[in-house]
């Protein structure tokens, strides 16, 4: 990864845009898709033809020689599953993250997916996670540096009654645009280091991971999928988000994350033209 920030043109960010609602429809249609029976790479096949018939393409495919254009952790696989035969049963949770392409310029995000009826404790995990990816996401808005933005995230799960969820350290948001990666790293809890300044231009994926039990894991002997040591389940949510010299906007989402960003106070501005 570049340790180089990048920052994007108006028009850039524009087609990043472009590139998240298609993605923002192949999650649709991965969620729509996942029901018992159906197998982590039937999941695989619904987002590639999303793709397709877009004129997209996958940035997670052949990435480090990745075999899918999704990544699909079920139950205690935290990140980074490679879709197979592996059945689905009602119950479980699947993190769906997914990217894609659109003239070179980059999108990704994630979202927890319900299998039938899961339990109210899952149910609990996931909400969390997503609301603390917005909670991220409305510091962004106004964040002077990216350390900020970690810091709200773990401030509202650490906010939370009930049961203690743990904020996976291993794995970071990123910078995004013209590849996928890119600096800097996005960290999702209390780093104690403030990071660099924000700037108009900069795109960042904001994707916590949070677990019910510790956030110890380890990775299988595929090389890519990453699960809990105690076997407890995992979430993650992701999305792209811009600054720009009017505000953020969300790329993959259709309405820049206007309905989930109100309750924090934060309007998103679409990304000027010129």
């Amino acid at each position: 990864m570049s340790r180089q920030i990048e920052l994007k043109t108006n028009a850039q960010m524009a087609k990043m845009h472009e590139a998240g609602l298609i993605l923002h429809q192949g999650l649709d249609a991965v969620v729509a898709a996942a029901k018992p029976g159906a197998t982590t790479n039937d999941l695989d096949q619904v987002f590639r033809k999303v793709l397709a018939d877009n004129g997209a393409t996958s940035n997670f495919l052949g990435y480090y020689g990745f075999p899918a254009t999704i990544c699909a952790s079920v139950n205690d696989e935290v990140v980074h599953g490679i879709p197979g035969d592996s059945v689905l049963q009602d119950g479980d949770i699947i993190s769906v993250d997914a990217g894609a392409i659109i003239d070179g310029w980059h999108s990704d995000s994630a979202r927890t997916v319900f299998v039938g009826d899961v339990t109210p404790e899952d149910q609990r995990l996931s909400a969390i996670t997503e609301d603390a990816m917005w909670a991220g996401i409305a510091a962004y808005a106004t964040a002077k540096h990216v350390g900020e933005i970690g810091n709200a995230i773990e401030d509202y799960v650490r906010g939370q009654d009930g049961d203690h969820l743990g904020i996976l350290e291993d794995y970071v948001g990123h910078g995004i645009g013209s590849a996928m990666h890119q600096a800097p790293d996005v960290f999702n809890y209390r780093s104690g280091m403030r990071g660099p300044r924000i700037k108009a231009g900069m795109v960042l994926a904001i994707e916590p991971m949070l677990v019910r039990g510790d956030i110890a894991t380890k990775t299988l002997s595929d090389d890519w999928t990453v699960v809990t040591v105690d076997g407890a389940n995992a979430s993650q949510w992701e999305h792209s988000v811009a600054r720009h010299k009017e505000g953020i906007w969300v790329i993959t989402s259709p309405d820049g994350g206007a309905a989930q960003l109100e309750r924090f106070g934060v309007v998103p501005v679409p990304i000027p033209q010129k």
